[in-house]
C-alpha cells in the first residue's frame, strides 16, 4: 500500500474497510440493546456524541468531520433498521422502489432531485435522514450501506460529490424495470 505523502489529504478508505464498518455496527446492535438505543441518534446533530463510543471503537477519526458524519448516518440508520448486513440497494435506486410508478413517480423523482441538490455532506445527511425514513417505512429493501459509505465520505470534494450525483440518477433512471423484479 502507498503511503500518504500529503498529511492533509485524507486515504480514500476501501469498499472492504467499509463493509467491516457495517458488519462491526450490525454485530455491536445486535449484541447490545444500549449501543443500538445510542447509535439512532448518531444522526442527529445535537444528539450524535451519543453514538461516537461506537464510531471510535473502529477506529473513526471523530475530529475528521467528513468521516465521523459519514459513519454516524450509516450506523444510525443500520441501528434503526435493525439490518442483518449490507445490502443491495443504491440510494438512487432504493428511493424509486418506494413508488408502485418507480422513476417515473413524480414524488420519487422529487425526492431524488432534492438529494441531488446538496452541495455538502451536512446538508446531504439532513435529506438522507428523511430518504432514510421513507425506505424504511415503505420497504424498499436493505441499502448497500458499504457503497454508500464510500460516497458520502468523499461528498465534501467536488469532484466526488459530482461522481456520486451521477450515480444515484443512474441508479435511479437507468433501472426502469429493475426493482418491479424484487
Amino acid at each position: 500500500m502507498i503511503e500518504n505523502q500529503n498529511p492533509s489529504v485524507p486515504q480514500k478508505p476501501s469498499y472492504e474497510r467499509n463493509l467491516a464498518f457495517v458488519d462491526y455496527i450490525v454485530r455491536r446492535c445486535e449484541a447490545n440493546n444500549g449501543i443500538r438505543a445510542g447509535l439512532k441518534r448518531a444522526d442527529n446533530p445535537n444528539t450524535e456524541y451519543q453514538g461516537w463510543d461506537v464510531l471510535a471503537g473502529f477506529g473513526i477519526d471523530l475530529t475528521n468531520e467528513s468521516e465521523r458524519l459519514s459513519h454516524a448516518i450509516i450506523g444510525a440508520d443500520i441501528a434503526r433498521t435493525k439490518a442483518s448486513g449490507n445490502g443491495p440497494f443504491g440510494i438512487g435506486r432504493a428511493i424509486a422502489r418506494c413508488y408502485t410508478e418507480g422513476n417515473k413517480d413524480d414524488q420519487a423523482k422529487s425526492r431524488l432531485r432534492r438529494l441531488l441538490a446538496c452541495d455538502s455532506l451536512r446538508e446531504a445527511i439532513l435529506v438522507l435522514r428523511q430518504v432514510f425514513r421513507l425506505i424504511e417505512s415503505r420497504g424498499a429493501g436493505t441499502l448497500n450501506y458499504a457503497s454508500l459509505l464510500g460516497e458520502l465520505r468523499w461528498f465534501n470534494h467536488e469532484d466526488s460529490r459530482n461522481r456520486t450525483k451521477v450515480r444515484w440518477a443512474q441508479e435511479f433512471y437507468g433501472r426502469s424495470n429493475e426493482w418491479e423484479d424484487q
